[in-house]
């Protein structure tokens, strides 16, 4: 694999395996957020990405080259991901070493801010979620998803997307699930968004 995919993949399985899991099992909730330099939960336990960090209190953890159970360990929670609610993800296992090149890292988490502040500004009304299933911000409005993925099996790279709940034909769309243009390409993906808006409509 390449910087960019294990990298994603990583962060992936912390947000998945550290994140996520033991959300759902103490408040029964999936849910992440964007917080500032990374994501974080939304309820307890309270932790955090920062860089190439987990924030757990007053403890910062560090995440390359550890594995998820050390670094779960350190935070005081049980990995693993969220049972019985989906079958996609991102097969990470717990005894698995974190890879992280700090370039991709930081390519990965500027997108999500970059996501999370042009979704507060299309959607005002609507809180961005970063989901542990697919690892992508998102919010949906009037049956049509908005957001950005870090990069998948459909695109290696962080890009956003518009993907209504019924296709639409026309220009603007240009992938199976309905639009996605690479973040790099993008000068304001609010603007984005509202393209796709007003094509869906």
């Amino acid at each position: 694999m390449d910087p960019l995919e294990t990298t994603r993949r990583s962060l992936h399985g912390v947000a998945e395996l550290v994140l996520a899991g033991p959300q759902y099992r103490r408040s029964g909730r999936i849910r992440l957020r964007v917080t500032p330099g990374g994501f974080g939960t939304t309820l307890d336990p309270a932790l955090r990405v920062d860089g190439a960090e987990l924030v757990a209190g007053a403890r910062r953890i560090s995440l390359s080259g550890r594995t998820f159970a050390e670094v779960a360990r350190d935070a005081e929670v049980e990995p693993g991901a969220p049972e019985g609610l989906y079958s996609d993800g991102s097969g990470v296992r717990v005894d698995e070493p974190i890879v992280l090149d700090f370039a991709v890292l930081e390519t990965i988490l500027s997108a999500y801010a970059a996501a999370d502040a042009a979704l507060r500004e299309f959607a005002p009304g609507e809180e961005p979620v970063l989901w542990p299933e697919h690892f992508d911000v998102a919010v949906t409005v009037d049956e049509v998803n908005y957001g950005v993925s870090p990069g998948d099996g459909y695109l290696p790279e962080p890009y956003a997307y518009v993907g209504p709940h019924r296709p639409r034909q026309g220009p603007f769309w240009n992938a199976p699930f309905g639009a996605a243009r690479p973040v790099r390409e993008l000068g304001d993906l609010a603007e984005f968004f509202a393209e796709g808006r007003a094509a869906a409509a």
